[in-house]
């Protein structure tokens, strides 16, 4: 609907922003995953 009057760096930067928090989120996870089994 009013997806063609916002620019595409309006769309993609929030993206970008939550798939680094998602992807750092789960290195994370797994870090501390990684950590309570090896101790």
């Amino acid at each position: 609907m009013g997806m063609l009057m916002v620019p595409p760096m309006m769309i993609s930067l929030p993206i970008k922003i939550l798939m680094f928090i998602l992807i750092d989120g789960w290195f994370i996870v797994t870090k501390s995953l990684m950590e309570s089994f090896y101790t």
